[in-house]
């Protein structure tokens, strides 16, 4: 050790230990309070302060939320709750209202006697919204007064002041803030977004009206859902054809509400979503567990009961044949959850199990024997998807003799890694021959296993299961991952930490992209709540200038690096090979002439290039696939993949403009 570093090491004393007061160590590190500092992390602040918002219509005090997006991409909501208190805070001695606004885990949630249920105990809490905020306004109206506090990137400005009076018995709390530039890479809402998830919460809170209002755009929506749950089943399903009104379940056991509605209809997929105190729990967890076993044993009772399956019969209904065509939403309030699972989205406790199970089984139980043609429709319909499940266990067992899903003969187009820790490998699983051979080249063998497939693989939106397995494409990709697929998936065995869907930037590129994708999310879903799919990012040009190369990925980045480059003349020839601007053409040799590439496919970058732009992980940009919200990706995926046209049509026609296809 050098004599410089002894010293250093000498020099570690109490001085050394830095002690983040206040909101600092929010603003030191945002990603471990809102995840990231990207898109998805901003709009987490709108969904904080609106928890709080929801808490109090929980409470039974508030009944109308209303988001404001601002032409400066500030944010006000506001609530008709009980109003921040504001009275002096016995142990920090200043205003409550400040309290909770800049201290961490203070709140009125955490005694149960203020909030029985809260969704915003599981989040971060509005003084986070503060501190990651360039400024923040509070304004509290309570007790026939209204109070005021401004904050500048977490600390207030002054104390909390009286600006006012107001008459009548309408208390509530308005917060306006602005998503602090130095911390987000964007502070851009995205109207969809923020809608989205204000029309999940007027689902499950039917007495509450949430209104989204966009200064922007001149965009206003409001959501209110008399029906709750039904409507959110109906809204799932309104591309499918349902084989019977959805069924509506409610009970309340040792404190714990429970709200289920579900129906089934003719498509092949479930379409599930759970809720604990409105926070979308996408691992599921133990009140999923009790939804699907009082579903499996009360059907099967029903069923042995009146005649529709014969003692004698050897078909027997499992769990998994009460899960095709079924799309239901399940919410429950607890009053201590505890979460766990990859994302912390997996309830956790045990006793809510056989909470669920208990109302679900008895509440079943005589809706079937008061709708006995329902009954029928939808065990007919489990007796089909378990013919389904033999066939496709016969077809499994066929192709494993082929060696076809055996983890241990894997495809022979695979190109295999030499490392076999799975969290230090990935798969490019990449479109075309041509692309997977120069990526074979390019990569490092290492750590990447290359697998091309030919051509689109099959709908699995519109396919039963052995039909899926049939498909030579979805058998390489099963067999290479290794972990299985249906009854027989377990993420666990993943052979890859990383599964990268690399595909052309045109328009059978993107489908192709968009049927693995619809692939993964019916029959591997888990690889994308534990983070491992992702999208390669290409680049679409090379812009070529003497000896200089650079590689932009969207017509932005091409035009700023012409503009470094000193390329003010406009484009003036593209064609699918090159473009040209007035500075000079390819053929001449003025020392402005710059050459841009446009990539129509990934084969037509050599092996190296695609190493340098796509591959490399110091230098590739990778897009990580993520459900922020579950209920939106079904819907996307049922309008893009399903059978209805109009739909789409109208999909694509709204969303065209942010498409970068060569069409």
């Amino acid at each position: 050790m050098t004599k410089e570093k002894v010293q250093a090491v000498a020099e570690y004393t109490a001085k050394s230990i830095n002690v983040l007061k206040g909101l600092e160590a929010v603003r030191k590190r945002p990603a471990m309070y809102i995840g990231d500092v990207g898109s998805r992390g901003l709009h987490h602040l709108i969904n904080e302060v609106v928890d709080n918002s929801i808490d109090e219509a929980l409470a039974g005090f508030n009944d109308r939320v209303i988001v404001t997006i601002h032409k400066d991409n500030s944010v006000t909501v506001e609530d008709r709750g009980r109003g921040i208190p504001v009275d002096i805070h016995p142990e920090e001695k200043k205003s409550a209202l400040e309290v909770v606004m800049t201290v961490l885990h203070a709140g009125g949630k955490f005694d149960k006697t203020s909030y029985k249920v809260s969704g915003g105990l599981h989040g971060v809490g509005v003084s986070v919204v503060n501190a990651l905020s360039e400024w923040l306004k509070v304004e509290v109206r309570r007790d026939g007064k209204i109070y005021f506090q401004e904050y500048q990137r977490g600390v207030p400005k002054a104390p909390v002041k009286e600006i006012g009076t107001y008459k009548g018995e309408q208390t509530g709390t308005k917060i306006t803030f602005k998503p602090d530039k130095e911390i987000f890479k964007t502070i851009k809402f995205n109207f969809d977004t923020v809608a989205e998830r204000m029309r999940e919460l007027a689902y499950l809170n039917k007495d509450v009206t949430m209104i989204l209002r966009d200064e922007r755009e001149g965009l206003e929506e409001t959501y209110r859902f008399k029906g709750g749950l039904v409507d959110f089943v109906k809204y799932l399903d309104e591309q499918r054809n349902p084989l019977h009104k959805p069924i509506y379940i409610q009970g309340e056991k040792d404190g714990t509400p429970v709200e289920v509605a579900f129906e089934y209809n003719e498509s092949y997929s479930e379409n599930v979503h759970s809720y604990v105190n409105n926070i979308n729990t996408i691992e599921g967890g133990t009140h999923l567990i009790g939804f699907r076993a009082a579903l499996t044993r009360t059907f099967n009772n029903y069923a042995y009961k009146n005649g529709l399956i014969k003692e004698n019969s050897k078909i027997t209904l499992t769990g998994d044949d009460f899960k095709e065509g079924l799309t239901a939403v399940i919410s429950v309030k607890v009053m201590e959850p505890q979460f766990e699972g990859q994302t912390k989205t997996k309830l956790g406790n045990s006793e809510v199990k056989s909470i669920v199970e208990t109302i679900v089984g008895e509440k079943l139980s005589e809706y079937l024997e008061e709708n006995p043609s329902v009954a029928r429709k939808i065990i007919e319909k489990c007796l089909r998807a378990a013919e389904a499940r033999e066939a496709a266990r016969k077809a499994r067992e066929l192709v494993r003799r082929k060696n076809a899903l055996d983890s241990l003969h894997l495809p022979g187009k695979l190109a295999d890694c030499t490392i076999n820790d799975p969290e230090h490998c990935e798969i490019y699983i990449v479109e075309g021959d041509s692309a997977g051979g120069s990526a074979k080249q390019g990569r490092d063998r290492r750590f990447q296993a290359i697998l091309p497939i030919k051509g689109k693989i099959i709908n699995v939106e519109k396919a039963k299961i052995n039909k899926i397995l049939e498909n030579q494409e979805i058998q390489a990709i099963v067999s290479a991952i290794g972990a299985g697929i249906g009854e027989d998936f377990d993420p666990s065995k993943a052979r890859y930490g990383k599964i990268i869907l690399m595909t052309d930037a045109d328009v059978d590129g993107s489908h192709i992209r968009t049927l693995l994708l619809t692939f993964f999310y019916r029959h591997m879903k888990e690889l994308i709540t534990e983070g491992r799919i992702y999208i390669a990012q290409p680049p679409l040009y090379k812009i070529k200038k003497g000896k200089e190369e650079y590689y932009a990925y969207d017509d932005e980045e091409r035009d700023r690096i012409l503009k470094r480059l000193k390329v003010d003349g406009k484009i003036k020839k593209e064609s699918s090979e090159t473009i040209e601007t007035e500075e000079g053409s390819e053929e001449s040799s003025s020392s402005k002439n710059v050459v841009i590439t446009r990539y129509k496919g990934l084969g037509e970058m050599n092996p190296e290039q695609l190493w340098q732009t796509t591959m490399n992980p110091e230098t590739r940009t990778i897009l990580q696939v993520n459900l922020e919200s579950a209920a939106a990706a079904d819907k996307i995926f049922e309008t893009l993949m399903g059978d209805e046209v109009e739909p789409r049509r109208e999909f694509i026609e709204k969303h065209a403009k942010y498409a970068n296809l060569d069409i």
